[in-house]
């Protein structure tokens, strides 16, 4: 899709940003650790290595990245030591199973590491790459209520825009009943963020979902799909999907 019409006054700095987009980690012990013989962190790992597997300049995550929020000490060092190795930017979203709660496993020291940044925590709402021209923005979830996902837009302050959001995709929710806490994201609202490519989490499979040419994607959860979305952001406006393996190796 092209999509210059929205850039406005900015300039591309770069002629290609590669993206990798995943969601659903759910690093745990008693939850992923029998799958994954011992190893809570394995789900992350291998997003991390596609990503550099891809030459992936930023990783997004979205949602979900923690089973919940009671997990170990131990369990916290492995993750911030893949983190540290990551070789890239990651932006985090807190989704459901992980909201930005006053001890939350963010406020463990998962946000205080360099180059790791958590919507919500870190960032109110956006994060800014100048030396990319990508703006990377989204609502976290912060308590365990029900919330709109992409209720807040942010304007467009750069050449890429991203959006994330983590929530159930119904293209027209019933809105009528207070009676369905699912984390809705309809067709109006994709369409609303005139983001480039909207970032999904919550589903486990990878599918693409909206109207007509926007580029709103759930990746699915690396141990379902076994794959990652590479999201190539071209400085002509095309925006490149594809679904690329992950090794569990």
């Amino acid at each position: 899709m092209n999509v210059t019409s929205h850039h406005g006054r900015f300039v591309a700095p770069r002629a290609e940003v590669r993206v990798v987009h995943s969601s659903d980690v759910h690093i745990c012990e008693g939850f992923t650790e029998p799958v994954h013989n011992g190893d809570g962190t394995a789900g992350l790992r291998v997003v991390l290595a596609a990503a550099r597997a891809n030459k992936a300049d930023v990783v997004v995550l979205a949602g979900d990245t923690f089973e919940h929020n009671r997990l170990s000490a131990d369990i916290l060092d492995r993750t911030a030591a893949l983190l540290q190795k990551a070789g890239m930017p990651v932006v985090i979203l807190p989704g459901n199973h992980d909201p930005a709660i006053a001890d939350s496993v963010f406020a463990r020291g998962i946000a205080d590491l360099p180059d790791v940044y958590v919507l919500g925590v870190t960032h109110e709402a956006a994060v800014s790459f100048p030396e990319l021209g990508l703006d990377v923005w989204g609502n976290a979830h912060r308590d365990y209520g029900d919330m709109a996902p992409l209720a807040r837009n942010h304007p467009r302050n750069s050449f890429w825009q991203i959006a994330v959001a983590h929530g159930h995709y119904d293209p027209k929710p019933d809105l009528s009943t207070k009676l369905r806490p699912s984390w809705l994201i309809s067709d109006k609202e994709l369409t609303a963020t005139g983001a480039d490519y909207i970032a999904l989490g919550h589903w486990n499979r990878p599918i693409r979902v909206g109207p007509g040419p926007i580029e709103a994607f759930y990746s699915g959860s690396p141990d379902l799909a076994n794959t990652v979305n590479l999201v190539r952001l071209v400085s002509t406006g095309e925006v490149i999907v594809s679904r690329e393996a992950v090794d569990w190796t």
